[in-house]
């Protein structure tokens, strides 16, 4: 574990700056895409605008043919072409709780998308009076509109309050490469803190499920009456970003501290990953958070990596197997309150070092993909919201 960064000299609010989503539901307009060249410590790096005019943004999905899908979080998923022209809205997608961080989250292709056109897709689902939960769904993209959409998961139970809803998507791989049969979901505790504690709630766990939603026969908890089946891990606080790594078929996910203490953790089956028992941060008040007993515990994991002054993480993604890249063998984070993209250097699964960059565009950005050409394709979570694609220095 390498800690990162220095004890937080200033208050970081609670909410990290997730401003009320725009209710309008017209066309964002067309961008020409534009360049223009930032420094990074291996040289320049060449960034294109390729859309802007999006509404909070919140997830990026490559499409194979080129062009791209983009959730935003007042309930919106569009399509954006390879010259930038944005679609309307598709149509199907379901009612989503957009108040406060709630909203339509994250999208992913299916495994098998290029024959199945399945897509997977996260959100903050109503319920009944003020209560909302975390909910997976899978639909088929059609050429305007959603066709067939199945929820295969629903946070249990749904509470009222805005925040800590997570959520992102992971499919596992096998040695090979191919799909494993699994998708893993992230979500929050929902700002109840104890519930990540709970193996009979849903809030602050990682999920594990097969591909249609089922629960795994091999997952750790099933077959005991006091947990639920669907869990793989638990002890979570708010997990905005998961990837596998694609040399080694490892998870790796990410999630927000409370006052510092965002970390890093490679979560295994059955483990406690601690909140809010243990934790790096401190409350949004200044105070120690209240349940914490430090930053360790027995039967608690450590995180795998961990900053001490929050830069608020988000989506995350592995360069790798690219090794004409200046930037091969890395992993970026999105950083919202740093208003940066985080490359960490590895070598193998060690962090070796950290860069952040796009500091010069004072923007919060929310989500990063990797091409199989090796851009990195990044979303800025603004009411005048980006997709931008950065070409590695040469």
């Amino acid at each position: 574990m390498r800690v990162l960064g220095i004890a937080l000299p200033v208050l970081l609010l609670p909410m990290l700056g997730c401003q009320a989503p725009n209710a309008s539901a017209g066309a964002a307009e067309a961008t020409k895409p534009s360049t223009q060249v930032v420094s990074s410590r291996l040289g320049q790096v060449r960034v294109t605008t390729i859309a802007s005019g999006l509404v909070h943004p919140w997830s990026v999905a490559l499409l194979p043919q080129g062009g791209f899908l983009v959730t935003e979080r007042p309930g919106r998923l569009r399509r954006i072409g390879a010259d930038g022209a944005v679609s309307a809205p598709l149509a199907g997608v379901p009612a989503v709780f957009a108040t406060g961080q709630g909203g339509l989250l994250d999208v992913a292709l299916a495994p098998d998308f290029a024959a199945s056109r399945r897509i997977y897709f996260t959100y903050a689902e109503p319920g009944e009076g003020d209560t909302a939960g975390t909910a997976a769904a899978i639909a088929t993209l059609g050429a305007r509109s959603l066709e067939g959409v199945k929820v295969i998961y629903r946070q249990a139970p749904k509470l009222e309050g805005s925040n800590h809803f997570g959520s992102r998507l992971a499919f596992d791989i096998t040695p090979t490469g191919s799909s494993g049969g699994h998708v893993f979901i992230s979500q929050g505790e929902r700002q109840q803190r104890m519930l990540a504690q709970q193996l009979g709630v849903l809030q602050g766990k990682l999920v594990r499920l097969n591909l249609d939603g089922s629960v795994p026969k091999d997952n750790p908890f099933v077959g005991r009456k006091d947990a639920r089946p669907e869990i793989w891990s638990y002890g979570h606080r708010n997990m905005q970003g998961l990837a596998i790594d694609p040399r080694s078929g490892t998870l790796w996910e990410s999630e927000h501290g409370p006052r510092g203490g965002d970390e890093i953790n490679l979560p295994r089956a059955g483990r406690n990953y601690g909140w809010p028992i243990i934790t790096n941060g401190i409350d949004y008040s200044g105070f120690p958070v209240s349940e914490a007993v430090g930053t360790s515990a027995p039967g608690m994991e450590q995180p795998y990596h961990v900053w001490a002054k929050s830069p608020a993480l988000s989506g995350m993604a592995f360069l790798v197997n690219q090794p004409r890249s200046k930037w091969n063998n890395s992993l970026f984070l999105g950083a919202l309150a740093d208003a940066s993209l985080i490359r960490l250097t590895l070598d193998g699964d060690r962090v070796m070092g950290e860069e952040r960059l796009l500091k010069e565009l004072g923007a919060r950005i929310r989500d990063v993909r990797v091409g199989p050409e090796g851009a990195v394709y990044v979303l800025t979570d603004e009411d005048d919201g980006k997709l931008l694609r950065l070409d590695p220095p040469r």
